[in-house]
């Protein structure tokens, strides 16, 4: 389940927990950052208790460490672990579209074709014609994997890696010119899905995050 940065969240953690998640995603908390409870603690008016139920559940979507005399810092993957988050995702998101084509109800496919309507009006709006997705269900790629109706896919893909791969999503997605490609290629698969053709869904999602791996690529080797 994803918890959303909603005002009536039940807790005080959730609350903390969902503020700091974005902060970190969005970078203005940076990779390598020492999370200060002291800090944290000034800025939310939250005790120690609830705000370190807070950091253990950013832990455990792997978006901080803790280390031994260290404490907890922001997750700074290496580009070799983010590519092999890519290589990952291709082959865990090709399998989704696949059984997605085969499960998706009707009033699903069309949410998801909505929610690309809504993508196409937030690029036309934006100077640099950025791709970003806000969580959950108003993400493309989580409304497959839930579509797939395969537990196991949802697990991994929606849970374990979802936060990882949006920081890193929000990172290069934000600043490469890819934006109406990725559009394009969004709304290639969504079609495929509508027809039930899981082949061709697999396929052209396999080549849609290859193509994005090919251009984080190009923006890593640019920076060296």
């Amino acid at each position: 389940m994803i918890k959303h940065c909603a005002d009536d969240l039940k807790t005080l953690s959730d609350r903390v927990f969902c503020h700091t998640r974005e902060a970190i995603v969005e970078g203005r908390i940076a990779p390598g950052s020492k999370i200060s409870e002291a800090e944290l603690a000034q800025t939310h008016g939250i005790s120690r208790g609830p705000l370190r139920e807070a950091i253990s559940q950013l832990a455990a979507i792997g978006l901080i460490e803790r280390k031994p005399n260290i404490g907890a810092r922001v997750i700074q993957l290496s580009s070799a672990q983010l590519l092999e988050i890519f290589h990952v995702r291709e082959a865990l998101e090709g399998m989704a579209a696949r059984q997605a084509a085969m499960n998706m109800p009707a009033d699903k496919v069309n949410q998801l074709h909505d929610t690309l309507r809504r993508h196409a009006d937030q690029i036309a709006q934006d100077a640099d014609h950025a791709y970003f997705q806000q969580s959950g269900d108003l993400d493309f790629h989580f409304q497959i994997v839930q579509g797939s109706a395969n537990q196991y896919l949802i697990k991994l893909l929606c849970r374990d890696l979802y936060h990882l791969v949006r920081l890193y999503r929000y990172q290069f997605g934000m600043r490469s010119k890819r934006g109406p490609i990725a559009l394009t290629e969004h709304q290639h698969i969504a079609d495929a899905i509508a027809r039930s053709d899981g082949e061709m869904a697999e396929l052209l999602m396999r080549a849609h995050i290859r193509a994005s791996r090919e251009n984080v690529e190009r923006m890593l080797r640019a920076e060296q």
